[in-house]
């Protein structure tokens, strides 16, 4: 299984465009990893999670054909991502020579969005699955079980386990501490590897609320390894970082690192 990390920003980006603080200075001059934009990520060049603002840089960035996505697994409507509007790009007579309708999956916000945004265009070019939690549904040749998250009160948000060609996967946010019920569904899973949000820095908090921080990563960690949810060999990746975390890359790796959690980037393609 490939992930490719196109974006591993929190909503503002990191730097934020508008801020002047020391830390997006700082990024900005630096450049490289510390340049990161709206979170997203690509599974085997088919799967996508979430559709961001900044899908289409990121798809000249990374040299992506989008027109190749089949499915497109959205995890909640905060803006930085689900960005309905674009999709209208893939419409018939706007785009041309596509092959295959792109499935969309989500909650009831996500449905009412995507059809306020694109119109009811079923068939050729889109179609539509409302998810429940914990129903696992067949995704071309891949199982997803969409869980709950602990981010927006208002909103179901949904965090998803791919499993594909014997490999099993965690997308993990947004969220923060997991809910009870996405904990035991979770307990004894031995998944490969499962991706983190890791918004904030030290909180000193190690059950967050609505976003991890780097407590609540370490102590999903132990709890995954106390509850065989995660194989001996597997990978912890954190992502959706924000520039009030007050960390650049180099710092959350250093930290991170002697704990065998790796550090998403933007461009970032690693392989379970």
């Amino acid at each position: 299984m490939k992930i490719h990390f196109l974006g591993t920003a929190a909503a503002e980006g990191f730097p934020n465009a508008f801020c002047r603080c020391e830390h997006c200075l700082k990024a900005r001059k630096l450049g490289g990893k510390n340049i990161r934009t709206r979170t997203s990520a690509i599974i085997d060049d088919i799967i996508k999670f979430d559709y961001s603002p900044d899908s289409y840089m990121q798809a000249l960035r990374d040299n992506i054909d989008l027109g190749a996505i089949e499915h497109l697994l959205v995890t909640h409507t905060h803006s930085d991502h689900f960005n309905a509007y674009d999709l209208e790009c893939r419409r018939a007579g706007i785009a041309h020579e596509l092959q295959h309708p792109m499935h969309i999956y989500g909650n009831d916000a996500v449905m009412y969005h995507t059809r306020v945004a694109i119109g009811r265009f079923e068939g050729e070019r889109f179609a539509f699955h409302l998810l429940r939690p914990f129903e696992t549904i067949k995704v071309g040749d891949a199982l997803v079980t969409p869980l709950l998250a602990d981010h927006d009160r208002m909103e179901t948000c949904l965090l998803y386990v791919i499993e594909k060609d014997g490999k099993k996967l965690l997308y993990g946010h947004d969220s923060g501490w997991f809910p009870e019920a996405t904990w035991a569904w979770l307990k004894g899973k031995n998944l490969d590897c499962a991706i983190l949000d890791c918004t904030h820095g030290y909180t000193g908090n190690s059950r967050d609320r609505n976003h991890m921080c780097i407590e609540t990563v370490l102590e999903a960690q132990r709890e995954f390894r106390k509850e065989n949810i995660l194989k001996e060999e597997g990978h912890i990746i954190v992502t959706h970082f924000s520039h009030n975390s007050k960390l650049l890359h180099d710092e959350f790796d250093e930290i991170f690192k002697p704990a065998g959690v790796v550090v998403a980037y933007d461009g970032l393609i690693f392989n379970i």
